[in-house]
């Protein structure tokens, strides 16, 4: 009964520090609610419609006005202008007011008529990625279906599997999500890790009986916890519904999935935050480390061509197993024994991060309670 009021006093603690700190209210609350609604309203067209490209036609063949009239009528694209040369598209370009170009070489028809290969130059701004697609893809389908419009010697269909829209929102949103998660905890937990030291160490505070002993780090972790059960709801079963993203998973088989995420988000968490000194230190490892783990994962670059180092380098964070997890069971329909493999390793990931708190905890409570006694003497 005295653990369990210990951890109930830890916790109710914890969380009164959460509410009177701002910018761990930011971190825990605006983050995570914020900025999956940001993301997704920015992504929610899903592709770019209608993109503006330069048209320069030196061919001034029925051909190569097939072309422009089948590449014009795409809904992705829009042929804007058209010039005499590189230099005027250029220019239209460097002003904005264009994304691409499309170069028809004087040659393009009679290529076509002495049954050798035609060739079309496509220029893309690639600042800009959505535009990027939709001019590249339009080019390469216009061209295939006029180069099929021969004998064929195999028909074929092209059916996207998993993103059927082809859109950008989802395809990257349901992985960032998951992602935010641990970095808003890492924020967070870290902030509150700086503080607690920077006033232990100014004298601005005495060190309480139960703060730093195995019972204040598990109240810690269920005020974490508690709050972001309510934050990875929201993230993973209300937001793809309001900008309807696809969603092929169900709430009880997330709630089995997540518990271990969850778990091993808040210990990997409390094990970082042993590293922080000032709760401004915490910042530049999110802002350092959030772009590689968004690599690792899988996500924005194929496994395959990660190499075994990086990869077994990426086993280290939580976000790696639960964004792959999410990815297939979300995006891709597959069941919960499809995903045993990254079950598995978070639970692992749980227990030792679980036991490197504990460690953390007591070795750092006995190095402060020696310190208070030998100052109080």
């Amino acid at each position: 009964m005295k653990t369990l009021n210990a951890i109930f006093d830890a916790w109710l603690d914890e969380l009164k520090m959460i509410v009177k700190d701002e910018g761990v209210m930011l971190f825990f609350l605006f983050l995570p609610i914020g900025y999956p609604l940001i993301y997704s309203w920015i992504y929610n067209n899903e592709v770019a419609r209608e993109v503006p490209v330069v048209l320069i036609d030196n061919s001034h063949s029925a051909k190569s006005r097939e072309f422009a009239q089948k590449y014009d009528a795409s809904p992705d694209v829009c042929i804007a202008y058209r010039c005499g040369n590189m230099t005027e598209a250029k220019s239209l370009i460097g002003r904005g007011k264009a994304y691409g170009i499309i170069y028809i070489p004087h040659d393009f028809d009679k290529n076509l008529g002495r049954h050798t290969q035609a060739h079309i130059s496509v220029y893309c701004d690639m600042s800009y990625m959505l535009a990027y697609k939709a001019i590249f893809q339009t080019a390469t389908a216009v061209s295939s279906a006029m180069g099929s419009s021969g004998a064929s010697p195999l028909l074929f269909e092209e059916v996207p599997i998993f993103n059927v829209t082809g859109g950008y929102g989802n395809f990257i949103i349901p992985g960032v999500v998951i992602l935010i998660i641990q970095q808003a905890l890492l924020l967070g937990v870290g902030m509150i890790a700086g503080t607690r030291r920077e006033k232990l160490h100014y004298g601005r505070a005495l060190l309480r009986d139960q703060e730093w002993k195995i019972t204040g780090m598990l109240g810690h972790s269920l005020a974490y916890l508690m709050l972001f059960s309510v934050m990875l709801a929201w993230i993973t079963l209300i937001v793809p519904r309001i900008f309807g993203f696809v969603s092929l998973v169900h709430g009880p088989t997330l709630f089995h999935f997540f518990v271990p995420y969850l778990l091993a988000c808040v210990f990997f968490a409390i094990t970082v935050s042993s590293f922080v000194r000032y709760r401004e230190s915490v910042m530049l490892i999110v802002v350092f480390t959030s772009l590689p783990m968004l690599f690792l994962c899988g996500l924005s670059w194929p496994l395959s061509n990660i190499p075994s180092f990086l990869q077994g380098v990426s086993y280290v964070f939580p976000s790696t197993f639960g964004v792959r997890g999410f990815i297939r069971m979300s995006s891709m329909g597959a069941e919960f024994a499809d995903v045993q493999r990254e079950y598995l390793g978070l639970w692992i990931q749980t227990v030792i991060y679980f036991l490197i708190s504990c460690t953390i905890y007591q070795l750092r409570g006995r190095f402060l309670y020696k310190n208070q006694d030998s100052t109080t003497k």
